[in-house]
């Protein structure tokens, strides 16, 4: 159990979201420095044909509106799936103070497994990194979303 738990389940509702409209199923959402959701996102590309609406980057937009400022400071990003390298970025120049996610995305994954573009030393802000947040939970939901998408379920 960790302290992200709670915010990962409503990740996982986000992601379910998607899922719904056809859309890749990840979730995130935006805990301020208390705890608090500040905003929340899913993907939501095939709708909006945004080629910029993943889950991290809507959420750290409806965080930044709550806020009213685009510095996110000692928030949190909780994402059901491994920040890709837009994502990564957006959270690195939003300064999060720490970005949890759930599973591993080894083919595009910019936390550590492909890059590790949020603790690169040369950029101007590091957020902590905590992964394996309900890791089985978020792996299944996107296994299960794939499987249906080639008729292997």
């Amino acid at each position: 159990m960790t302290p992200y738990d709670g915010a990962m389940r409503l990740a996982l509702e986000q992601a379910a979201r998607a899922a719904a409209q056809g859309d890749v199923p990840v979730g995130a959402v935006v805990l301020g420095p208390g705890g608090d959701v500040l905003g929340a996102g899913h993907n939501d590309r095939e709708r909006t044909a945004d080629p910029t609406a993943h889950a991290e980057v809507l959420a750290l937009r409806a965080a930044a509106a709550a806020l009213g400022s685009w510095r996110l400071e000692g928030c949190t990003l909780v994402v059901t799936l491994e920040p890709c390298t837009m994502c990564a970025g957006a959270a690195v120049l939003a300064r999060v103070a720490r970005v949890a996610y759930g599973a591993v995305d080894p083919k595009a994954g910019a936390a550590g497994s492909l890059w590790d573009l949020l603790r690169d030393r040369r950029l101007n802000s590091r957020p902590e990194v905590v992964s394996g947040v309900l890791a089985e939970q978020c792996g299944h939901v996107l296994r299960a979303f794939f499987e249906d998408r080639r008729g292997l379920r």
